[in-house]
């Protein structure tokens, strides 16, 4: 059987360390890398190319919902499970809309994690059996019906909307984005203007309810 490489990425390393512990007891799997945010994350991925990737869904400076999308587009045949503690529908349709192939509460047991594993080394979508078919319905349903305001927003504007609620500043911005302080203004404005949003605290409020950073972040 082929080896199935693994990237875990997570912003809490006693959590990585826990799922490295249980990942290197089951067979045909090798873990070879570990991210601590989303942005590390796509690094990593481009350098070793792994087969799937267990990826947290709230992380600082990139989510995992956003790193998703990105890895899901240019890295097509790395897979990413996500995983969460939140089983709401509109996180799970989120993900889905992002190109995950599958989607984890972090409670569940080590024999689901590896059924989720080697389902989307396959190819397939799995998700765990606590989020329930009235779930999976919502979403559909949700999705149809509606489009998330998120989606409104280019990834930049995405990245650079978690960055300002998460505390940074339009100079500290620009520095990790490697764009000038103009250009990181030009998208702030860009930003508050697409959520018709004008203050830094109504920005920290929105990125809180659409879950991209959690209150304490």
């Amino acid at each position: 059987m082929k080896t199935i490489r693994i990237l875990l990425a997570d912003d809490h390393a006693l959590l990585r360390a826990g799922l490295r512990a249980l990942l290197e007891k089951m067979a045909d799997i090798e873990i070879v890398a570990e991210a601590n945010d989303g942005r590390h994350a796509l690094r990593l991925i481009e350098q070793h190319h792994p087969d799937v990737v267990l990826m947290d869904i709230m992380m600082p400076e990139l989510n995992g919902l956003d790193a998703t999308a990105r890895a899901a587009s240019k890295f097509p045949n790395t897979r990413v499970v996500m995983l969460s503690m939140s089983a709401d529908q509109e996180f799970v349709l989120q993900a889905l809309q992002a190109g995950a192939a599958g989607y984890l509460l972090k409670n569940v047991t080590p024999a689901e994690l590896e059924l989720a594993i080697r389902a989307a080394a396959r190819g397939q979508i799995h998700l765990c059996s606590a989020i329930s078919k009235h779930v999976i319905d919502g979403c559909l349903a949700w999705g149809k019906a509606t489009a998330s305001s998120q989606t409104q927003l280019t990834p930049r504007q995405r990245e650079v909307l978690q960055l300002i609620a998460e505390g940074s500043t339009t100079k500290a911005i620009a520095k990790k984005l490697g764009i000038s302080v103009k250009t990181a203004e030009s998208y702030r404005a860009e930003l508050m203007e697409a959520l018709d949003i004008h203050d830094v605290a109504g920005l920290t409020r929105y990125a809180i309810r659409t879950g991209m950073i959690t209150p304490d972040a």
